[in-house]
């Protein structure tokens, strides 16, 4: 993690994109960001990390265990989600039409004093509250 400076939140595609070995172009765009800029993270994006390692990777429980402490101790700081993260999730959702999940990400975004979301899963180049960014940083990255 670098200086609060370039203070930034990923959603967790950008983590499993880091960790990917299928998606090589991916991987390098993922983990230059984690390098380059202060990274937050949430609870959620714990949480779907967790899920996915289980469900679609079948990875046991003590690896999932050992990679969640290196996403949320190693390489991020991690943001607890608060009822007022969830309340402002809901003001988000039906502001922006956004699912649930989707605002609950942006409001811990917003919550933590970042400018700029990584995200695959939003549209690039939005801004959310006048202050947050949503950028898809694989745009023009072949996988």
């Amino acid at each position: 993690m670098q200086g609060n400076n370039n203070k930034v939140f990923l959603d967790s595609n950008l983590i499993m994109y880091a960790y990917s070995n299928s998606e090589k172009a991916k991987q390098q765009v993922a983990r230059k960001i984690i390098k380059e800029n202060y990274t937050i993270i949430s609870t959620q994006v714990l949480q779907e990390i967790s899920n996915t390692l289980s469900r679609k990777y079948r990875l046991d429980y003590a690896a999932i265990k050992d990679t969640l402490k290196e996403c949320g101790y190693d390489n991020n700081e991690v943001y607890t989600n608060k009822p007022q993260t969830v309340f402002n999730a809901c003001d988000i959702a039906r502001r922006y039409q956004f699912s649930f999940y989707d605002s609950l990400i942006i409001a811990a975004a917003l919550e933590s004093g970042c400018k700029i979301l990584y995200s695959e899963d939003l549209q690039h180049n939005q801004i959310i509250e006048d202050v947050l960014t949503i950028i898809n940083p694989f745009i023009n990255v072949l996988s």
